[in-house]
């Protein structure tokens, strides 16, 4: 598979080199952040570009090896279904919708600021745990079922938002994951039968089996 059809791939090379030119311009990364009073003045492109740009080293990778680790058969799924974008279109749309309740809270807090595509990598990652809920993850070395996961990360998300504290945007990360969910179900409504189905059925698979 050739980098430009590996639109996972292609994904992730992009976003570590835009985190990188960010870094080394701040003027790049306050125009690519999420600003939402710089939105209502027309720079929508913000919904989509602040998925582009990381905050550090760490929080690129863990995104980027999240993404590269669950990529890859959500790609393939997409793209069978709508076509040879229709995975990139998946995800572009998984940014702004994991965004939006974020912009709609904050548009007129002019301390308020955004970034990272976790909110696209949550989507990734539940549209993946329809497919594979059995599938075992790598949680800091420690092997954990992709469900157990889930139920975990959602419990997490949803306590964390309410704390209100640190920069993370935790409402992004819970929204997409509904989102992720939402729309692999629209294309795919058999996979609803085949996620209980494996559900009632535990069988164990490696990293990404």
């Amino acid at each position: 598979m050739s980098l430009f059809s590996n639109h996972t791939l292609f994904i992730i090379i992009i976003t570590v080199v835009v985190s990188l030119l960010a870094w080394q311009s701040p003027q790049l990364m306050q125009r690519l952040i999420f600003y939402p009073p710089a939105v209502q003045r027309g720079q929508v492109d913000r919904f989509v570009t602040h998925g582009f740009i990381h905050a550090d080293g760490m929080h690129l990778f863990f995104n980027m090896f999240t993404l590269y680790s669950f990529g890859q058969a959500v790609q393939g799924l997409f793209m069978s279904k709508l076509g040879s974008l229709g995975f990139v279109l998946f995800y572009l749309a998984a940014l702004v919708v994991a965004i939006m309740p974020t912009y709609l809270k904050q548009k007129n807090n002019p301390r308020y600021s955004s970034l990272g595509a976790s909110g696209a990598v949550s989507a990734v990652i539940f549209s993946y745990i329809l497919m594979n809920p059995w599938s075992t993850l790598l949680l800091f070395v420690i092997p954990v079922p992709a469900i157990v996961f889930a139920v975990a990360y959602v419990a997490y998300s949803v306590w964390a938002d309410g704390q209100g504290r640190g920069s993370i945007n935790h409402s992004a990360h819970l929204v997409g994951g509904i989102f992720g969910m939402l729309a692999t179900i629209a294309i795919e409504p058999a996979i609803v039968a085949h996620f209980f189905n494996q559900l009632m059925h535990p069988r164990f698979l490696g990293f990404g089996g």
